[in-house]
């Protein structure tokens, strides 16, 4: 069975972000940045504030983080040695859902049970010592409402969470008020960051020199430090929510995908770029090229990965990957196509987050030139997918020109628990 190759072509090029697009799309982000500024009405990022700089890498002492970002929660004693260093002394990590023996997130489960485990865990982190003070830092990826570095109130459940009694409240309210039911008073919750943020906290403490930090895995988010310049605030981390930037020209399959979502006319740029959806748009493609549109074959981003990498004369992993899930047997040249098909998809995602770093980097930089810089990047789309750190790079050299040796990216993959740490020993100052 031979693929139509104008049907392919027309595909591909629906999937092409070309250097004009990424110029309009990088200034585009750069516009809803300056309007978020003067009124987040106005734009289509939040610009959510953290009530956090930067740390100064001098941070010392021991702190508990709390990470909850998901069903897994864990709890992590880290000692801050200063310059960089620090290490973690203890982790206790344990679900919020055993199959059959408890749940604590879905209906039925309360507030109050939820916390009582979360500072179960607190306890076994300390090792049961009452006595010692400890500041706590939460890293809590949830949509808040913040009003400063302690206070965040749940805006409402998303990941399937339905734990009833926590929207509208002030979490750390929550977890303060189970530390004393269970005589835990030596431990005070401080501070409360999105996982985005901690990313950016943690590569910072490692080195100088990192602005902008985001999260490129299943979903998609980027923070930075804004500097307020000629303005009586201090320097300060923005959460802008980018997954929700509006302003990019969706092809048919994405105007399909979004149609069809959770939340349609929502989170534009992460239904294009992420991790979790990238698999059902390259289904979606497959499918009209296999005369079965509309099909759903269930790909995943992992399947992408593996097709990318299959280097072998006949393509033989492509062929059982479709096989297994399509029910059809390609020849080797379709494979090919496939296979290109795939690369497509991740090439444009990894164009499409980079032009939203470089709309940062050029409000960062206003009239002068970018400064020397690390983007700090925490995900498995960034880390594991074929094609995409090679494509953030070349992105940044189309946009950039010869600025762009100025800006690398780095891996910073445990930055949910060192950063809540971080901003723990932060929210002393």
């Amino acid at each position: 069975m031979a693929f139509d190759k104008n049907q392919f072509d027309d595909i591909i090029q629906e999937f092409t972000v070309s250097g004009e697009q990424l110029h309009e799309i990088a200034a585009d982000f750069r516009y809803d940045l300056v309007k978020g500024l003067e009124d987040p009405k106005e734009s289509s990022l939040r610009m959510l504030k953290s009530y956090v700089g930067l740390p100064t890498g001098k941070e010392t002492g021991e702190y508990l983080a709390l990470d909850f970002g998901g069903t897994n929660v864990r709890v992590l004693r880290i000692r801050l040695e200063g310059e960089g260093k620090f290490e973690i002394v203890k982790k206790v990590a344990k679900p919020l859902r055993v199959e059959g023996v408890y749940d604590f997130v879905g209906a039925g489960s309360t507030a109050e049970q939820m916390f009582d485990f979360i500072a179960e865990l607190v306890d076994e982190a300390v090792e049961g010592d009452h006595e010692t003070k400890y500041l706590l830092g939460h890293t809590f990826s949830f949509p808040s409402e913040q009003t400063n570095l302690y206070n965040a109130k749940l805006i409402i459940w998303t990941k399937e969470f339905a734990t009833a009694g926590v929207e509208g409240e002030v979490v750390n309210d929550l977890l303060k008020e189970a530390l004393h039911r269970q005589g835990i008073d030596n431990v005070q919750p401080t501070a409360v960051i999105n996982d985005t943020v901690a990313v950016l906290l943690a590569a910072a403490y490692k080195q100088p020199g990192v602005y902008i930090g985001s999260i490129y895995a299943t979903g998609h988010n980027t923070c930075y430090l804004e500097p307020y310049a000629d303005s009586a605030e201090a320097p300060m981390i923005l959460n802008l929510e980018s997954g929700g930037f509006m302003k990019l020209i969706p092809n048919r399959f994405d105007i399909a995908f979004d149609k069809a979502s959770e939340k349609p006319g929502e989170q534009r740029l992460e239904k294009m770029v992420s991790g979790r959806y990238m698999g059902e748009l390259f289904g979606m493609a497959l499918s009209e090229l296999l005369n079965e549109a509309g099909k759903d074959y269930a790909f995943t981003s992992i399947d992408m990965s593996n097709i990318i990498v299959d280097e072998s004369a006949a393509r033989e992993k492509v062929t059982e990957i479709v096989a297994k899930k399509t029910g059809k047997t390609l020849d080797s040249a379709d494979c090919k196509l496939v296979q290109e098909l795939a690369s497509a998809l991740v090439v444009r995602s990894a164009r499409l987050v980079t032009a939203s770093y470089v709309g940062i980097i050029w409000q960062l930089a206003g009239k002068d030139k970018p400064q020397k810089q690390h983007i700090a990047i925490d995900g498995s789309v960034y880390e594991k997918m074929p094609l995409a750190k090679e494509n953030i790079m070349r992105a940044l050299s189309e946009l950039l020109g010869e600025d762009a040796a100025e800006i690398d990216t780095v891996l910073e993959n445990g930055g949910s628990g060192l950063g809540a740490a971080i901003a723990a020993a932060m929210s002393q100052k």
